[in-house]
């Protein structure tokens, strides 16, 4: 079974600036990290490939240094990587970050199976898996908690919904975005460090995809329009206070009063 990962790279920090022109975070020079969500997503591809054979390659889309992710994913058992990467992806929505990793899939190859995590941790919005299927046009469900049986064309997994668990069965070529509990991530393998660290990386831009309108990519293909954004303020303002439970209880009941929480 031939299976891509898609991982993201993310800032490792909440201590970053926004540019006010474009509204995008400023990655350059902060430190960054593996979209925790992402970590499930390679492990359950890893599973699957111990149950019935096959291959994983993980994709991501960013700066030149995102290829530090792709090598941690080849430290757990990653066999191939691809890097999508060129200054007219920047600034990209999740409907042109989505249209991007589409193109990067045309281009990889025929897979069986695309695996995303649930969200990441900079966006949060959760579209971009279904965003991609929707342009790949083939079936995915999401939030996908437990692989019950794959077969020849089909994969049956169960979905933990808000108010229902769910059963289904998809037909193959697919993709599914998996819960954060679906698998417990291994640790990268200092092994696997070593026999991986010259292996190549495969880096494709613009110039490699089927479609080459720059009004699909990066901030010309992104419609939305993000108005204002920016880090949450911190408040590290406190009070201590000293004296019996009785005492302790009516002042927190004051303070939560003084608030308007109560």
């Amino acid at each position: 079974m031939n299976i891509l990962v898609c991982i993201k790279q993310v800032p490792g920090t909440t201590k970053v600036e926004v540019d006010e022109a474009t509204g995008v975070l400023k990655r350059d020079g902060i430190e960054a990290k593996m979209n925790p969500y992402d970590l499930y997503a390679v492990e359950t591809a890893l599973k699957i490939k111990e149950e019935v054979g096959g291959e994983v390659k993980v994709m991501t889309m960013g700066p030149p240094q995102a290829e530090a992710i792709i090598r941690e994913c080849f430290m757990m058992g990653a066999d191939d990587g691809i890097l999508l990467s060129d200054r007219k992806f920047a600034g990209a929505d999740v409907l042109a970050t989505s249209y991007t990793l589409a193109q990067g899939v045309k281009k990889a190859g025929d897979f069986d199976l695309i695996i995303c995590g649930k969200q990441t941790t900079d966006g949060d919005t959760a579209q971009v898996g279904a965003e991609m299927a929707e342009v790949l046009d083939i079936a995915h469900v999401a939030n996908v908690r437990k692989i019950l049986e794959i077969n020849k064309g089909n994969i049956i997994v169960e979905m933990d919904m808000p108010t229902t668990v769910e059963i289904a069965e998809i037909q193959l070529p697919c993709l599914i975005t998996v819960e954060k509990g679906i698998f417990q991530p291994r640790l990268p393998s200092f092994k696997k460090k070593l026999a991986t660290k010259n292996k190549e990386v495969f880096v494709y831009g613009l110039k490699d995809f089927g479609d080459q309108n720059e009004k699909r990519y990066g901030l010309n293909g992104s419609p939305t329009q993000v108005e204002k954004i920016f880090p949450p303020d911190t408040n590290r303002d406190q009070e201590i206070w000293k004296g019996t439970g009785e005492d302790l209880a009516l002042q927190i009941c004051e303070k939560l009063k003084a608030l308007k929480f109560v």
